[in-house]
This record gives structure tokens, sequence and C-alpha cells, in this order.
């Protein structure tokens, strides 16, 4: 769910502002307001508002930028969330090729920048007594720190996602262009953190601890890429085969539909899938519904086999299917299991998200209880904070 409050949509992308963004609303009013108090309390408080407001605008207009690059591309835009440190674009997927992946990240600095010279030029013709022409200088000076400071090579700033692209380009690895980005995002978090720390200690300027608060929050975003990168590499790595289970039946396709009601839906095991086979081939997949709006007068009439829906109609993975495309399809099917087939044409296991959950702990090192994987299979849902289906569906798997 989207948090925050839904101030209106621009070019159908929803805008949003965070609770925090009212903390720097009334700071950058108050801090405006002072520089204006020549021209009178009312007239200051009032230029000090209209240019807080004029700030995040200017920040929301290259979000904008960043949005309608990635929409020519056909990628969705969710939203824009104004918070504390400016503002994010949520997207759908990343860009296809390193090359519109730079044209993302680079058009947020270059509306900055576009700002930075038209509103400048405004302003010169303003005369320099009239308040207009002190807060025009004020809106450019700000987009053009803006779009510098965006240009930092490291995430989550647009310098990082720049960055990521010529590493991705070089590299030909979308994920290695990531993790350098997001290591450099890091390395200069953590500088920015200590160079606050440092002025403060030495000046008592409480301004200081801006510069440290932006660095952690870098810091803390850069980790977030690096440990996302990690997740989409091990699902790109990881195939169905590694990942899957034999939680599947394998039953006689000469039974009558009786005797496969009798022997097996009175069970109270938790097996949904169930495999049809004659003369030791599978034949297909027993649909328990398909049996259940049978007459019953058909029952001991009917066999399985008359029935099944044969393996290549089936919804189904490969072995050497990704974990990418496994929970893709899954999601796009709304289904809790999948069947995967060997090269052979033949069922060799059943995906759940418990499998998946298993198989990229086991990768990435992590330790997972049997009763939290059998939790899952039973919920039929992703741990909170793991979402698997939003990471799948974002990750570049070209």
């Amino acid at each position: 769910m989207q948090a925050g409050w839904k101030i209106g949509s621009l070019f159908g992308i929803p805008l949003f502002v965070d609770s925090s963004w009212f903390v720097i609303l009334a700071l950058a009013t108050f801090d405006n307001a002072r520089n204006y108090q020549a021209y009178g309390l009312v007239i200051s408080w009032v230029a000090g508002f209209a240019l807080a407001l004029l700030l995040f605008g200017s920040v929301l207009l290259h979000e904008l930028g960043h949005s309608l690059t990635a929409m020519s591309q056909g990628i969705k835009v969710n939203s824009i969330t104004l918070f504390l440190f400016g503002g994010i674009a949520a997207i759908d997927r990343e860009s296809k090729t390193p090359g519109q992946a730079f044209q993302v990240a680079i058009a947020g600095p270059a509306v900055s920048f576009g700002l930075f010279v038209i509103v400048g030029l405004a302003g010169y013709a303003i005369p320099q007594s009239n308040l207009l022409h002190a807060m025009a200088e004020e809106i450019s000076r700000i987009n053009l720190v803006l779009g510098i400071f965006n240009l930092i090579p490291g995430l989550p700033l647009d310098g990082g996602q720049v960055l990521k692209a010529a590493v991705w380009k070089i590299s030909g690895s979308r994920i290695v262009g990531v993790h350098w980005a997001a290591k450099t995002g890091q390395f200069l978090g953590w500088m920015a953190v200590a160079l606050g720390a440092a002025l403060f200690l030495l000046s008592q300027q409480y301004g200081a601890l801006w510069i440290a608060l932006i660095g952690w929050f870098c810091v803390q975003n850069a980790s977030s890429y690096n440990r996302i990168a990690d997740l989409q590499g091990a699902l790109l790595k990881i195939k169905a085969g590694d990942a899957m289970s034999r939680e599947f039946r394998l039953i006689d396709g000469d039974l009558t539909l009786r005797q496969f009601a009798e022997q097996y839906l009175l069970e109270t095991s938790h097996l949904q899938i169930y495999v049809a086979a004659v003369n030791g081939r599978d034949r297909g997949l027993v649909s328990v519904d398909d049996i259940r709006f049978t007459e019953r007068s058909q029952w001991d009439k009917q066999t399985l086999k008359d029935i099944v829906k044969p393996l290549g109609e089936a919804i189904a993975v490969g072995e050497k299917t990704s974990l990418v495309e496994v929970i893709n399809c899954m999601e796009s099917n709304q289904l809790r299991r999948i069947v995967v087939l060997s090269p052979t044409g033949s069922v060799a296991g059943t995906i759940d998200k418990g499998d998946i959950v298993r198989a990229l702990a086991k990768h990435l090192n992590v330790r997972i209880t049997e009763a939290d994987i059998k939790r899952i299979k039973e919920d039929g849902n992703y741990p909170p904070g793991l979402p698997l289906n939003a990471i799948a569906k974002a990750t570049d798997h070209n």
C-alpha cells in the first residue's frame, strides 16, 4: 500500500506526499523567510512559504523527467512521492538496456539544469529591487545544486544510476552495475556521515548534522539496492530444477473416477497435484474439479486418462527455467504451485513459494527453519519484507 497522502496526478502518475515532507516544508519556509525580512513580516513569510513550495515543485519536475522518460520506454510509473529528502519515482520495472537506463537516470538532472537556465534568465529580466528577482535567483541556484548533487556517482542518487548503466554496458551485467553503484553509494554515504559528524564536533553547528543525516539515508538506500541486486542475481541463477520438490502424486491413469475419489479425495494430505500415468508414461494432470463436475453416473465408466489435461496444455515450466520466470508465471496465472517438466516432458517436480524461499536461503547462505517453510507453503505468501513477486517483475532477465 502506498504511504502518504495523494494530492493529485500528472500524466496519469499518482502524486503523494509523505508525512516527513511537512517537516522540511516548515523548515524551508522558516529559513527562507529570514532572508526576506527587509520586505516586511507578512511578505517575508509568504515569500518563504512560496519558495519552499517552488523548491518541491522543482523536485517534482525533476522526478517527472525520470518518469516521462521511463514511460516513453513502455515502463509503468506507479507513483511519485515527495518526502523529507526530496522525491522518488516508483517504476514498475528496470529499463531493458544500459542505454535506456542512462536516459532515465540523466533525465532528472537534465530537467534541473534546464530550470536553472530558464528561471535564471527570467530572474535576470526582473529588476533587482523586486522581490521576484531574488526569489528567481534562489530557485535557479537550488536547481543547479539539485542537478549537481544528484550526479554524485553512487546509489540511490541519479549519478549512481548513471554509473550502474556504464558498468552494465562494460560488463554486460545489470546486476554487476548495481553492485558497483551501490557500494560506491555506501562509501560516499559513510564519508558524508563522518564529515557531518566532524563538522558538528568542530563547529557546534547543527546544520552539519543534516549532512550526516543525508549520508545515513544514502547508506541505507544503497544497502537496500545491494540486497535487492543479490536477490535478483540469485533468482536469475537458480533454476526450477534446483528449487523443485516432489510434492505431487503419481497415479494410475486406468483408475475409474470413483476409484480415484475413494482412494485419494478422502485423504487429508495437502497434496493438490495428481499426475496420471499409463504404461509408465505421464499422460497429464488430474483436475479434482473436473471430476466433481462429472455426473456421478459416469464415475464408474470413465477413467482418469479420459479426463486428464495433457501436460503440453498445462501451465508448467522446464527444469532450466530461472526462478524469475517461475515467479512471474505463477503470479500472472495466480498459481500457488506450478509443475516442473523434465526434458522428456514428464513431471519432474513442483514448486511453490516455500520451495522458492528455501532455494534462495540456501543460495544466499541465510538460515531459515523448516517450520518457516511449512508456514509459507500453507499460507501461500512470501514472508513480510520479502516481496519476491515485485522483485521478480522488476528484474531484467534479458
